[in-house]
C-alpha cells in the first residue's frame, strides 16, 4: 500500500502554516501567497560531532547573577568594512544572512574573503556554480587559491563532509539552492528554507562555527522566503547599490553582535571589490566651475563621519501637478522642506518640479541633511552658485528652524580634515563645543532665514 503524503498550506511571504488553502493569508494580510507543499518526512538528520567535548553538555537553569560574563574572540578578517558592519569582525558560532539582488557582487565578496583568511579552514558550498565557474572567478580576483570548495545542494551531504573537517568559517552559496531530504519539498520553498536553516543554526551553535548564509532578494527588495529567516539568524547584512554604479554598500539590518547603524562602502573592480576607506573623497564631486543647486552635507553612517553631495534641480512645471522626484532622499521629508520653504521663506516652489539627487547612489537617512538639501534647492531656486568650501549640517523644522543633531564634533573635524574653510550648524550644537580644535570656521544659525542671507 503506497505512503499517503503529508501536505501543509504554507504563506510564502510570512511562513504561517494553514490546514487547507485559503486565498488570503491571515497573519500578514497578502493575496494569492498559500501554497501546497508536501511535508512528508524523510530520512534523520545527520548527528555532527562537535568541536569540543563540552558543546552539547546539558543545559541546566541558572541565576543571571552566577553566569559568568566572557568576552569572545572574534574572527577579526583582511576586510574592515566587513568587520565594521559585523560589530568587530565574525563572532564564533554566529549564523549570519546576506542578501542582496543577482549580479550585485555578494559571491564575489565572500569568496574574496575565503580567498585572503590566510591560516583558518574555510569551505566554500557552492549550490548555483560549478567548480570550474568558481575556479574561474579566483584566478580573477585572487593570486592564491587556496579555499576548499564544495559544489552540493543537499544539507545531509554536506553534514557528512564536514565531519572530520572542523572549518573555522562556511560560507552556503545561496540557502535558496539547499534542501534537506528531511522535507520532501521543492528547493527555495518556505518549508526547505526554513528547515535548512534550521540545521545550519544547530550546527553554528553546536560546533562554534561561524555560518554565511547568501540569500535572494524579491522584486520589490525584500529578502526572499518568509520573515521567520531573518528571526533565526543573528545577523542580517544587505549588499545594495546600482548595477549601473561602481560602488556597492553593504548595510546591517540586524545585529546582536554590534550595531545596525554601520555601513560598509566598496568599488567594484575588474579584480574584485576594492574596500573604500575613506567614502567622502569618492562622494563629492570634483569639478571646475561653480555650478547652481549643488551644497555639500555632512552626515554620519553609524559611527562613521561622510561628506556627500546633494544636487537639486528647481525648474518651471507645464504640467497642473508640479514634479517631485528624490533619489537616495526620502520623498515625504522632500515635501516637507518644499513646505517650510513655501510657508516661511515665501517661495513659490508649488509651480515648480523639484529633483533631488544624492551623488554616487547612496541612500541617506540622516536628518542632519536637511540644510544641505534646503541650501541646494534655494540655490537653484535663485540660480546662484555656493561656494564649495562650505559645508552644512542640521535638521530642519517645521516652523524653519535649525535643529541640534548628534555627533556635531566628530562631522566637524570630517569637514576639516578634507579641507573645508566654513561650516553651517545650528546655534544649539554650539554649547560645549571646542572651536579651538578645528581650524574651520565654525558659523552657527538658529533660521533657515539667516542661511539664506548670508549665502544669497
Amino acid at each position: 500500500m503506497a505512503t499517503k503524503l503529508k501536505t501543509t498550506y504554507s504563506c510564502q511571504n510570512c511562513g504561517t502554516n494553514y490546514s487547507k488553502w485559503v486565498g488570503k493569508c491571515n497573519a500578514c494580510g497578502e493575496w494569492n501567497t498559500v501554497v501546497e507543499e508536501v511535508i512528508q518526512k524523510g530520512e534523520q538528520p545527520f548527528d555532527w560531532k562537535p568541536k569540543s567535548a563540552s558543546a552539547k553538555n546539558t543545559v541546566a537553569i541558572k541565576r543571571l547573577s552566577e553566569v559568568q560574563a566572557a568576552t569572545q574572540d572574534r574572527i577579526i578578517t583582511p576586510d574592515q568594512e566587513l568587520n565594521r558592519v559585523l560589530g568587530g569582525g565574525i563572532v564564533p558560532g554566529s549564523l549570519v544572512l546576506v542578501a542582496g539582488e543577482p549580479g550585485i557582487g555578494k559571491s564575489t565578496l565572500f569568496l574574496q574573503l575565503a580567498l585572503e583568511l590566510k591560516n583558518k579552514v574555510v569551505v566554500y558550498v557552492s549550490g548555483e556554480e560549478s567548480e570550474q565557474q568558481i575556479k574561474l572567478r579566483a584566478d580573477r580576483i585572487a593570486t592564491s587559491n587556496e579555499v576548499l570548495i564544495l559544489t552540493e545542494t543537499n544539507t545531509q551531504a554536506i553534514f557528512h563532509q564536514l565531519q572530520d573537517l572542523h572549518p573555522d568559517l562556511i560560507i552556503i552559496d545561496s540557502i535558496q539552492t539547499l534542501h534537506s531530504p528531511i522535507i520532501d519539498s521543492t528547493p527555495g520553498s518556505v518549508s526547505q528554507i526554513r528547515e535548512c536553516t534550521g540545521e545550519w543554526q544547530r550546527f553554528s551553535k553546536e560546533t562554534n562555527t561561524p555560518v554565511f548564509l547568501i540569500g535572494h532578494i524579491t522584486k520589490d527588495g525584500s529578502i526572499a522566503g518568509p520573515k521567520v529567516l531573518e528571526h533565526m539568524v543573528d545577523t542580517v547584512l544587505q549588499f545594495e547599490g546600482d548595477q549601473h554604479y561602481t560602488y556597492r554598500i553593504l548595510r546591517t539590518l540586524k545585529n546582536r553582535f554590534g550595531s545596525t547603524a554601520e555601513l560598509g562602502i566598496y568599488e567594484m573592480m575588474q579584480n574584485g571589490l576594492r574596500q573604500v576607506n575613506n567614502p567622502s573623497e569618492i562622494l563629492i564631486t570634483q569639478r571646475e566651475e561653480q555650478l547652481s543647486g549643488i551644497s555639500i552635507a555632512a552626515t554620519m553612517e553609524g559611527m562613521r563621519p561622510m561628506l556627500i553631495e546633494t544636487q537639486a534641480l528647481v525648474s518651471q512645471s507645464h504640467f497642473s501637478t508640479p514634479q517631485r522626484t528624490a533619489t537616495g532622499f526620502d520623498l515625504r521629508r522632500l515635501n516637507m522642506l518644499l513646505a517650510v520653504l513655501e510657508k516661511r521663506g515665501g517661495f513659490a516652489f508649488g509651480t515648480k518640479d523639484v529633483f533631488v539627487n544624492l551623488a554616487g547612489g547612496i541612500r541617506v537617512d540622516d536628518p542632519a541633511i536637511d540644510l544641505a538639501i534646503s541650501c541646494a534647492l534655494l540655490s537653484s531656486y535663485e540660480d546662484k552658485a555656493i561656494s564649495p568650501t562650505i559645508c552644512f549640517v542640521g535638521e530642519v523644522g517645521l516652523s524653519g528652524e535649525i535643529r541640534a543633531v548628534n555627533r556635531i564634533d566628530q562631522r566637524i573635524a570630517e569637514a576639516d580634515k578634507l579641507g573645508f574653510e566654513k561650516i553651517i550648524i545650528s546655534t544649539y550644537n554650539k554649547k560645549g563645543l571646542d572651536l579651538s580644535r578645528y581650524n574651520i570656521e565654525v558659523i552657527a544659525m538658529s533660521k533657515l532665514e539667516a542661511v539664506y542671507q548670508f549665502l544669497f
